[in-house]
């Protein structure tokens, strides 16, 4: 299983972004809690439809848990109908997911 936890600086001891949608970047960690890769959020700037845009990216990534410090309700539906789980958390990245595995 794929987690995604958003974070404010592109590295596995960052801080949680408070933002789901609207983060700078998404680590990406393995179940046994090995980072993947980090990746930029493209949808972090711009207009509306940041939530939704960033579900389907992490979902397309074959993530199953997203962790952030928020998220909107829009953000909320998407993962939902793609199957995603989503945990509000704050705190260092690598931290949290060593929560889940």
């Amino acid at each position: 299983m794929k987690i995604a936890i958003a974070t404010i600086e592109k590295n596995e001891n960052s801080e949680v972004s408070s933002r789901g949608g609207r983060a700078p970047y998404f680590a990406i960690f393995s179940s046994q809690g090995e980072l993947l890769e980090i990746i930029s959020n493209p949808f972090a700037v711009g207009g509306g439809g940041a939530g939704v845009a960033v579900a389907k990216m992490l979902a397309d990534k074959e993530v199953k848990m997203v962790v952030a410090g928020k998220f909107g309700e829009k953000m909320c539906t998407a993962l939902d109908e793609r199957g995603v789980k989503f945990v509000e958390e704050e705190g260092i990245a690598k931290k949290i997911v060593m929560e889940f595995v």
